[in-house]
Protein backbone atom coordinates (compact mmCIF):
# COMPACT_ATOMS: atom_id res chain seq x y z
CA UNK A 1 0.00 0.00 0.00
CA UNK A 2 1.14 3.69 -0.56
CA UNK A 3 2.47 5.42 2.11
CA UNK A 4 0.13 8.27 4.00
CA UNK A 5 1.78 11.55 3.63
CA UNK A 6 2.98 13.19 6.96
CA UNK A 7 0.19 15.73 8.27
CA UNK A 8 1.13 18.82 9.71
CA UNK A 9 0.05 19.87 13.17
CA UNK A 10 -3.88 20.57 12.78
CA UNK A 11 -5.42 23.61 10.71
CA UNK A 12 -2.14 24.41 9.31
CA UNK A 13 -2.18 21.98 6.37
CA UNK A 14 0.40 19.16 4.92
CA UNK A 15 4.23 20.32 4.73
CA UNK A 16 4.77 21.29 1.41
CA UNK A 17 8.10 22.56 -0.75
CA UNK A 18 6.44 25.44 -1.59
CA UNK A 19 6.47 26.51 1.65
CA UNK A 20 10.52 27.24 1.26
CA UNK A 21 11.03 29.79 -1.40
CA UNK A 22 8.81 31.63 0.59
CA UNK A 23 11.44 31.70 3.65
CA UNK A 24 14.29 32.22 1.64
CA UNK A 25 12.94 35.68 -0.19
CA UNK A 26 12.44 37.01 2.97
CA UNK A 27 15.53 36.92 3.72
CA UNK A 28 16.97 38.23 1.30
CA UNK A 29 16.71 42.22 1.66
CA UNK A 30 18.66 41.68 5.39
CA UNK A 31 21.53 39.91 3.05
CA UNK A 32 21.77 43.23 0.93
CA UNK A 33 21.82 45.22 3.97
CA UNK A 34 24.64 43.58 5.29
CA UNK A 35 26.38 43.03 1.92
CA UNK A 36 25.80 47.24 1.78
CA UNK A 37 27.63 47.59 5.18
CA UNK A 38 31.31 46.92 4.57
CA UNK A 39 31.19 48.56 1.02
CA UNK A 40 30.42 51.64 2.67
CA UNK A 41 32.83 50.78 5.51
CA UNK A 42 35.52 50.50 2.97
CA UNK A 43 34.78 53.78 1.05
CA UNK A 44 35.51 55.47 3.80
CA UNK A 45 38.57 53.77 5.00
CA UNK A 46 39.93 54.39 1.72
CA UNK A 47 39.05 58.03 1.98
CA UNK A 48 40.71 58.84 5.45
CA UNK A 49 44.01 56.53 4.04
CA UNK A 50 43.87 59.17 0.87
CA UNK A 51 43.52 61.99 2.98
CA UNK A 52 46.25 61.13 5.18
CA UNK A 53 48.42 60.19 2.13
CA UNK A 54 47.81 63.91 0.70
CA UNK A 55 48.54 65.50 4.44
CA UNK A 56 52.11 63.17 4.61
CA UNK A 57 52.80 64.47 1.26
CA UNK A 58 52.96 67.59 1.84
CA UNK A 59 54.53 67.15 4.78
CA UNK A 60 57.52 65.52 3.24
CA UNK A 61 58.22 68.62 0.66
CA UNK A 62 61.06 70.39 1.83
CA UNK A 63 60.12 73.58 3.85
CA UNK A 64 62.49 75.77 2.33
CA UNK A 65 62.64 76.03 -1.52
CA UNK A 66 65.49 77.18 -3.72
CA UNK A 67 64.03 80.37 -4.12
CA UNK A 68 63.50 80.87 -0.10
CA UNK A 69 67.16 81.52 0.18
CA UNK A 70 66.80 84.89 -1.01
CA UNK A 71 64.91 85.87 1.87
CA UNK A 72 67.89 86.01 3.85
CA UNK A 73 71.73 85.10 4.47
CA UNK A 74 71.18 83.34 8.16
CA UNK A 75 68.72 80.74 8.93
CA UNK A 76 68.39 78.64 12.21
CA UNK A 77 67.26 74.76 11.18
CA UNK A 78 64.68 72.82 13.22
CA UNK A 79 64.66 69.59 13.71
CA UNK A 80 60.80 69.01 12.38
CA UNK A 81 62.30 70.03 9.12
CA UNK A 82 62.16 74.08 9.03
CA UNK A 83 64.68 76.83 8.27
CA UNK A 84 63.24 80.05 9.88
CA UNK A 85 65.24 82.93 8.26
CA UNK A 86 67.78 85.22 10.92
CA UNK A 87 66.91 88.65 9.17
CA UNK A 88 69.73 90.58 11.35
CA UNK A 89 72.92 88.36 12.97
CA UNK A 90 74.19 88.92 16.43
CA UNK A 91 77.64 89.37 15.31
CA UNK A 92 80.76 91.62 15.70
CA UNK A 93 82.67 93.05 12.97
CA UNK A 94 85.66 91.11 11.86
CA UNK A 95 88.67 94.31 12.77
CA UNK A 96 87.31 94.13 16.20
CA UNK A 97 88.56 90.80 17.33
CA UNK A 98 91.74 91.22 19.20
CA UNK A 99 94.43 88.35 19.29
CA UNK A 100 92.70 85.81 16.87
CA UNK A 101 94.92 87.12 13.49
CA UNK A 102 96.23 83.75 12.81
CA UNK A 103 93.09 81.95 13.30
CA UNK A 104 91.08 84.64 11.69
CA UNK A 105 93.48 84.65 8.46
CA UNK A 106 93.35 80.85 8.17
CA UNK A 107 89.95 80.69 8.47
CA UNK A 108 89.18 83.93 6.18
CA UNK A 109 90.98 82.17 3.42
CA UNK A 110 89.43 78.56 3.89
CA UNK A 111 86.08 80.24 3.75
CA UNK A 112 87.01 82.39 0.16
CA UNK A 113 87.81 79.28 -0.76
CA UNK A 114 84.76 77.78 -0.29
CA UNK A 115 82.50 80.48 -1.58
CA UNK A 116 84.26 81.01 -4.79
CA UNK A 117 83.67 76.63 -5.19
CA UNK A 118 87.30 75.50 -4.65
CA UNK A 119 87.60 73.01 -2.41
CA UNK A 120 87.81 73.93 1.35
CA UNK A 121 87.96 71.76 4.55
CA UNK A 122 85.71 71.68 7.40
CA UNK A 123 87.00 73.46 10.66
CA UNK A 124 86.86 73.00 14.21
CA UNK A 125 87.20 75.97 16.16
CA UNK A 126 88.13 74.35 19.89
CA UNK A 127 89.98 76.36 22.86
CA UNK A 128 89.23 78.76 25.55
CA UNK A 129 85.70 80.14 26.76
CA UNK A 130 84.66 83.47 25.16
CA UNK A 131 87.90 83.93 22.75
CA UNK A 132 85.72 84.68 20.01
CA UNK A 133 85.38 81.40 18.55
CA UNK A 134 81.84 81.63 17.54
CA UNK A 135 82.00 85.62 16.58
CA UNK A 136 84.89 84.49 13.99
CA UNK A 137 82.47 82.08 12.61
CA UNK A 138 79.56 84.77 11.85
CA UNK A 139 82.32 87.45 11.20
CA UNK A 140 83.75 85.85 8.86
CA UNK A 141 80.52 84.72 6.88
CA UNK A 142 79.15 88.55 6.94
CA UNK A 143 83.04 89.82 5.57
CA UNK A 144 83.16 87.79 2.71
CA UNK A 145 79.04 88.33 1.77
CA UNK A 146 79.85 92.29 1.82
CA UNK A 147 81.16 92.27 -1.26
CA UNK A 148 79.61 89.29 -3.26
CA UNK A 149 76.05 89.85 -5.21
CA UNK A 150 72.72 88.67 -4.08
CA UNK A 151 73.06 85.41 -5.49
CA UNK A 152 76.48 84.86 -4.98
CA UNK A 153 76.46 84.60 -1.44
CA UNK A 154 77.18 82.44 1.07
CA UNK A 155 74.22 81.16 3.58
CA UNK A 156 74.94 80.74 7.33
CA UNK A 157 72.71 77.84 8.84
CA UNK A 158 72.74 77.15 12.49
CA UNK A 159 71.94 73.36 13.78
CA UNK A 160 71.45 73.57 17.77
CA UNK A 161 73.83 70.60 19.02
CA UNK A 162 71.03 68.76 20.39
CA UNK A 163 69.84 68.48 16.91
CA UNK A 164 72.94 66.80 15.45
CA UNK A 165 71.07 63.51 14.73
CA UNK A 166 69.08 65.58 12.34
CA UNK A 167 71.87 66.28 10.57
CA UNK A 168 70.91 64.14 7.15
CA UNK A 169 68.03 65.53 6.74
CA UNK A 170 69.29 69.32 6.60
CA UNK A 171 72.26 67.90 4.18
CA UNK A 172 69.12 66.36 1.70
CA UNK A 173 67.29 69.52 1.88
CA UNK A 174 70.65 71.38 0.69
CA UNK A 175 71.73 69.36 -1.44
CA UNK A 176 70.35 70.07 -4.19
CA UNK A 177 70.18 74.35 -4.07
CA UNK A 178 72.59 76.50 -6.18
CA UNK A 179 73.64 78.27 -3.22
CA UNK A 180 76.39 78.12 -0.75
CA UNK A 181 76.48 76.94 2.61
CA UNK A 182 78.38 77.25 6.23
CA UNK A 183 76.49 74.89 8.57
CA UNK A 184 77.47 76.08 11.96
CA UNK A 185 77.20 74.52 15.40
CA UNK A 186 78.26 76.51 18.50
CA UNK A 187 79.56 74.49 21.56
CA UNK A 188 79.71 71.14 19.87
CA UNK A 189 80.53 68.57 22.84
CA UNK A 190 79.08 64.87 23.46
CA UNK A 191 78.62 63.59 26.94
CA UNK A 192 78.18 60.11 28.61
CA UNK A 193 76.21 57.62 26.40
CA UNK A 194 75.19 60.04 23.61
CA UNK A 195 75.33 58.04 20.51
CA UNK A 196 74.30 61.42 17.81
CA UNK A 197 77.68 62.03 17.00
CA UNK A 198 77.45 59.36 15.07
CA UNK A 199 75.37 61.27 12.46
CA UNK A 200 77.82 63.65 12.58
CA UNK A 201 81.08 61.17 11.66
CA UNK A 202 78.97 59.65 8.81
CA UNK A 203 78.02 63.50 7.31
CA UNK A 204 81.35 64.26 7.39
CA UNK A 205 83.24 61.70 5.46
CA UNK A 206 81.81 57.97 6.26
CA UNK A 207 77.92 58.36 4.73
CA UNK A 208 77.95 56.82 1.23
CA UNK A 209 76.48 60.17 -0.11
CA UNK A 210 79.17 62.53 2.36
CA UNK A 211 78.63 65.83 2.51
CA UNK A 212 77.55 68.16 0.21
CA UNK A 213 79.82 69.59 -2.34
CA UNK A 214 77.34 73.22 -1.68
CA UNK A 215 78.10 72.54 2.52
CA UNK A 216 80.68 73.29 4.71
CA UNK A 217 80.42 72.40 8.01
CA UNK A 218 82.32 74.90 10.97
CA UNK A 219 82.01 74.13 14.72
CA UNK A 220 83.05 75.71 17.83
CA UNK A 221 84.16 73.51 21.35
CA UNK A 222 85.73 74.04 24.10
CA UNK A 223 87.03 70.31 23.94
CA UNK A 224 89.63 69.37 20.87
CA UNK A 225 88.38 65.70 20.66
CA UNK A 226 84.37 66.80 21.49
CA UNK A 227 84.43 64.40 24.26
CA UNK A 228 84.45 64.55 27.73
CA UNK A 229 87.80 63.57 29.27
CA UNK A 230 85.75 60.88 32.21
CA UNK A 231 83.92 59.86 28.92
CA UNK A 232 87.07 58.93 26.97
CA UNK A 233 88.69 57.34 30.62
CA UNK A 234 85.27 55.15 30.57
CA UNK A 235 85.54 54.14 26.99
CA UNK A 236 89.53 52.72 28.02
CA UNK A 237 88.56 51.08 31.43
CA UNK A 238 85.46 48.91 29.75
CA UNK A 239 86.70 47.82 26.34
CA UNK A 240 88.05 44.62 25.69
CA UNK A 241 90.21 46.47 23.26
CA UNK A 242 90.88 49.85 24.76
CA UNK A 243 92.55 51.69 21.90
CA UNK A 244 90.20 51.06 19.09
CA UNK A 245 87.16 52.18 21.28
CA UNK A 246 88.73 55.29 22.34
CA UNK A 247 89.53 55.49 18.75
CA UNK A 248 86.41 55.51 17.22
CA UNK A 249 85.01 58.65 19.19
CA UNK A 250 88.62 60.77 19.43
CA UNK A 251 88.49 59.69 14.92
CA UNK A 252 85.35 62.39 15.09
CA UNK A 253 87.91 65.31 15.01
CA UNK A 254 89.79 63.92 12.47
CA UNK A 255 86.87 64.40 10.17
CA UNK A 256 87.38 68.32 10.36
CA UNK A 257 90.67 68.85 8.09
CA UNK A 258 91.00 72.27 9.87
CA UNK A 259 91.81 72.59 13.31
CA UNK A 260 92.06 76.05 15.08
CA UNK A 261 92.89 76.50 18.79
CA UNK A 262 92.05 79.56 20.79
CA UNK A 263 93.90 80.20 23.79
CA UNK A 264 93.77 82.73 26.84
CA UNK A 265 95.06 85.92 25.79
CA UNK A 266 97.08 88.23 27.73
CA UNK A 267 96.75 91.53 29.37
CA UNK A 268 97.63 93.28 26.63
CA UNK A 269 95.52 91.63 24.07
CA UNK A 270 92.15 91.76 26.55
CA UNK A 271 93.43 95.87 26.81
CA UNK A 272 93.48 95.88 23.38
CA UNK A 273 90.34 94.27 22.69
CA UNK A 274 88.21 97.10 25.62
CA UNK A 275 90.30 100.02 23.67
CA UNK A 276 89.14 98.69 19.99
CA UNK A 277 85.54 98.64 21.43
CA UNK A 278 85.59 101.55 23.03
CA UNK A 279 87.22 103.54 19.56
CA UNK A 280 84.46 101.56 17.65
CA UNK A 281 81.59 102.81 19.48
CA UNK A 282 82.83 106.32 20.42
CA UNK A 283 83.18 105.83 24.56
CA UNK A 284 85.51 108.63 25.76
CA UNK A 285 87.10 107.89 28.69
CA UNK A 286 90.82 108.64 30.11
CA UNK A 287 93.52 106.30 28.99
CA UNK A 288 94.47 105.56 32.26
CA UNK A 289 91.53 105.39 34.28
CA UNK A 290 90.05 102.82 31.12
CA UNK A 291 92.83 100.57 32.14
CA UNK A 292 92.49 100.25 35.49
CA UNK A 293 89.18 99.72 35.13
CA UNK A 294 88.93 97.12 32.86
CA UNK A 295 91.85 95.04 34.68
CA UNK A 296 89.53 95.48 37.82
CA UNK A 297 86.58 94.01 35.97
CA UNK A 298 88.70 91.16 34.54
CA UNK A 299 89.99 90.46 38.20
CA UNK A 300 86.94 90.27 39.38
CA UNK A 301 85.72 87.69 37.09
CA UNK A 302 88.66 85.42 37.45
CA UNK A 303 89.58 85.69 33.59
CA UNK A 304 90.61 87.73 30.68
CA UNK A 305 89.13 87.24 27.39
CA UNK A 306 86.47 88.61 24.35
CA UNK A 307 83.66 87.83 26.04
CA UNK A 308 85.12 89.53 29.16
CA UNK A 309 86.05 92.47 27.21
CA UNK A 310 82.79 93.18 25.38
CA UNK A 311 80.93 92.47 29.07
CA UNK A 312 82.78 95.18 30.48
CA UNK A 313 82.58 97.80 27.83
CA UNK A 314 78.74 97.26 28.06
CA UNK A 315 79.05 98.22 31.61
CA UNK A 316 81.15 101.36 30.70
CA UNK A 317 78.63 101.91 27.99
CA UNK A 318 75.46 102.37 30.09
CA UNK A 319 77.10 103.68 33.00
CA UNK A 320 78.48 106.71 30.09
CA UNK A 321 75.09 107.12 28.65
CA UNK A 322 76.50 105.80 25.16
CA UNK A 323 74.66 103.69 23.29
CA UNK A 324 76.12 100.67 21.57
CA UNK A 325 75.31 101.43 17.76
CA UNK A 326 78.80 101.86 16.41
CA UNK A 327 80.03 104.69 13.69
Amino acid sequence: MPKNHSKSPAGKGPRTPANKPTRVAAKRPTAAVTKAGPDLAQERIVRALETIAAHLSAQGKPAVEAESFKRADAYVWHPDGRLSAVPRVSRVELFLLKGVDRMRDILMENTERFAGGLPANNALLWGARGMGKSSLVKAAHASINAERKPSDKLKLIEIHREDIETLPALMEQLRASSFRFIVFCDDLSFDGNDASYKSLKAVLEGGIEGRPENVILYATSNRRHLLARDMIENERSTAINPGEAVEEKVSLSDRFGLWLGFHRCSQDEYLAMVRGYCSHFGIKIDDEALEREALEWSTTRGSRSGRVAWQFVQELAGRLGVKLTGK
